[in-house]
């Protein structure tokens, strides 16, 4: 179990040959070697974390009948109503960004075992999968938390109506206050951004390429290795068929796209330039082919996540498939 079934041969070319990809990861039953384990289990905390946030966000209501109401009358039964339904959605709301920062922390520790030092990318792979697991998971946990904050404008709408409500009472004493002013202001921004998680990951990925000059190749290839693994996965019918449950097929494409952008955000010419370590072109042909209800939220993502996306070097043909 967990095991690493081929890896027929390392391409340092930027062609993507079909052999030298065709890598079974074990999304499913990869477990902790020795070596792994420290890392491992502090990683696991925080993915813990992660199904409970995930959670919440998911089924996050908001309080807009509330809020419209009070706006519409002052009177103090109607504010008092609406405050009741907005603090315990605040205290959901501080919980996801102060996950935030629990994941900025954990995943330079992750990619320092994943990246650089005597093994190549390939090589991590092959005898680090329980850790490469892992960052499947963050990147799938980070593409899902985005995906459900886009559809959900109540985050931002309650947390405004909050820190108004909060200033125009002059709640100045911390015991009074949900959250502190410096805390609501950091929360004001992290939730302002289209896909907050992905900018959490990819500055944290970042300032990790910035710390450790010496593996800024190492890191992008990395990405881009795991991410043609990915989508030779779900390609080879060999490989696929060994996927056991449909759910993991899903959560290999979505890891697919996050390695796509997680590149794009990190790589100096990103991801779209001739040249990449990533197969831009065969990872959107396989979402095409995929059902819309499946592929649209992570072509969307591709597009509208992605920071290299339109820029001149983009090949026109892969603008041209990525288009709306």
């Amino acid at each position: 179990m967990g095991k690493l079934l081929s890896l027929l041969s390392r391409d340092d070319s930027n062609c993507c040959a079909a052999k030298s990809y065709d890598v079974f990861l074990d999304f499913e039953n990869a477990a902790p070697t020795d070596t792994e384990r420290e890392v491992y289990d502090e990683v696991e905390r925080v993915l813990k974390e992660s199904e409970i946030v995930l959670d919440e966000i998911q089924i996050y209501k908001g309080a807009n009948k509330e809020i419209r109401e009070a706006i519409a009358d002052p009177s103090p039964e109607v504010q008092a109503k609406a405050w009741a339904a907005v603090l315990p959605l605040v205290t959901k709301l501080k919980r996801c960004y102060e996950h935030s920062l629990e994941l900025d922390k954990i995943v330079p520790k992750l990619l320092g075992q994943l990246v650089g030092g005597k093994l190549n990318p390939t090589q991590h792979l092959e005898t680090q999968q329980a850790l490469v697991k892992q960052l499947a998971e963050i990147l799938e946990f980070v593409l899902k938390f985005d995906e459900y904050k886009m559809k959900t404008p109540a985050i931002q709408n309650d947390f405004s109506y909050y820190r108004r409500i909060v200033s125009r009472q002059r709640v100045d004493s911390t015991e009074n206050m949900l959250v502190s002013t410096e805390l609501a202001n950091r929360m004001s921004l992290f939730y302002a951004h289209a896909t907050p998680m992905l900018k959490v990951l990819s500055e944290a990925t970042s300032k990790f390429v910035n710390d450790n000059a010496d593996d800024v190749q190492n890191t992008t290839e990395t990405l881009g290795t795991m991410a043609k693994v990915c989508l030779r996965m779900l390609e080879n019918p060999k490989l696929l068929q060994q996927i056991e449950r449909e759910e993991t097929q899903m959560l290999v494409l979505r890891v697919m796209v996050g390695l796509v952008i997680l590149y794009d955000h990190v790589h100096p010419v990103g991801a779209f330039a001739r040249g990449a370590h990533v197969d831009v072109k065969g990872c959107v042909r396989l979402l095409q082919a995929q059902p819309a209800i499946k592929a649209e939220p992570l072509l969307n993502a591709l597009r509208y996540t992605t920071k290299h996306l339109n820029e001149e070097n983009t090949p026109k043909n892969i603008r041209n498939m990525l288009a709306a």
